[in-house]
């Protein structure tokens, strides 16, 4: 999957421009049969502020990777862990 570093690095640096703990951030590419999957980890205490009110930052940074993997032709879902 070739464009799908640039896609991590995407989601990487929109994520660290919205915490207060940026080098608490770790995105990590699991690579599926199918589709990739970014996994988000922040700080406990950024959690509410990448998911937002109603959800509505997370699922903003999801349209913008689909709009990216479209884009790379590929599938990619982006999960927030913990």
């Amino acid at each position: 999957m070739e464009h799908s570093p640039d896609l991590r690095e995407l989601v990487e640096f929109i994520t660290k421009s919205l915490v207060d703990e940026p080098a608490a951030v770790r995105v990590t590419q699991v690579d599926g049969e199918h589709a990739v999957v970014l996994e988000v980890r922040v700080a406990a205490l950024d959690m509410g502020k990448v998911i937002g009110k109603q959800g509505r930052i997370a699922r903003a940074l999801r349209a913008v990777v689909k709009a990216a993997a479209v884009r790379a032709g590929k599938r990619v879902m982006v999960e927030i862990v913990q």
